[in-house]
């Protein structure tokens, strides 16, 4: 997809940190733009900021943990522009989990991130692809991982990195399977980086949806935003910031690329690592 004038964007967790971006940045070149968010307050904010960037841009609201929520904005979009080109199944939560032991998280923690994490993108997939598909119409379907879980799965947040490696696997899936549909949709899956992102995603647990509460006494988010995740792991690296994400997602789109990964010298020996491990049947090494 070379140019992104007139192509209709749908991207879900579109009111903030990367998805906000995204929307900025589709509507300079043209593009007919879909803020869809958990936030209506949100959208509105954001939809009358961005709106002078160009394009056109229309917010709804959604739960993407729902699939009739999806299933309504799906059937918004179609309604009003006939089809969709790029759909961003970006809407993602964090769970607050860093320095807990796997056994001693809530499920209701793991039922959130799973719905939220995975499920959305699930609902986004059949409330879209066919569609898409039956329009004719170019397409790319993008959907949001991590490299933590998505490529090699960090101790520190199990839920987070359980879910970015189902992304993962269901966008290569959803790779292959379009594959053998012969029609012009495509997917694509987005690590965001090569830094740890500058967004809000830390305080997620903040605003947790009553669905979601437990029994188990609820405790502090160990961080509330990337910097104090940075100062507190002692972690030596620099924040990249949510437009440089979407940046470099629009050039893999336009080159047609199923890896939205950036490059990065301590990323990339890390995937390293963990393939020759796999590779030398060695067990896992320690990454605390």
């Amino acid at each position: 997809m070379r140019s992104f004038e007139g192509k209709v964007a749908v991207v879900t967790g579109g009111a903030s940190g990367v998805g906000r971006s995204l929307c900025e940045q589709l509507l300079a070149e043209g593009a007919r733009v879909v803020v869809a968010d958990i936030d209506a307050a949100k959208i509105g904010e954001v939809t009358e900021a961005i709106a002078p960037l160009g394009g056109e841009v229309t917010g709804i609201q959604v739960d993407v943990t729902k699939e009739a929520s999806v299933d309504a904005l799906a059937d918004q979009v179609f309604a009003r522009f006939g089809h969709v080109n790029l759909l961003f199944n970006n809407a993602g939560v964090g769970l607050g989990e860093a320095k807990k032991t796997i056994w001693s998280l809530p499920v209701n923690d793991w039922r959130w991130g799973i719905d939220v994490n995975v499920m959305g993108v699930v609902h986004g997939i059949k409330a879209f692809v066919p569609r898409m598909l039956e329009s004719g119409e170019e397409g790319v379907v993008i959907n949001t991982s991590s490299t933590n879980g998505g490529l090699r799965s960090l101790p520190n947040t199990p839920i987070y990195a359980a879910t970015k490696a189902s992304v993962t696997s269901i966008s290569e899936v959803l790779h292959q399977q379009l594959l053998r549909e012969g029609k012009p949709v495509s997917a694509a899956v987005l690590f965001p980086g090569p830094h740890t992102v500058n967004t809000g995603i830390m305080a997620s647990r903040l605003v947790r949806p009553a669905d979601y509460a437990g029994d188990e006494p609820e405790e502090p988010v160990a961080y509330r935003t990337m910097e104090d995740l940075l100062k507190t792991t002692g972690l030596k690296m620099k924040l990249t910031e949510p437009e440089e994400v979407a940046t470099f997602a629009l050039a893999g789109i336009r080159s047609g690329k199923f890896w939205l990964l950036p490059e990065s010298e301590e990323g990339d020996a890390m995937i390293r690592l963990r393939t020759e491990g796999l590779l030398a049947r060695d067990n896992p090494k320690s990454a605390w």
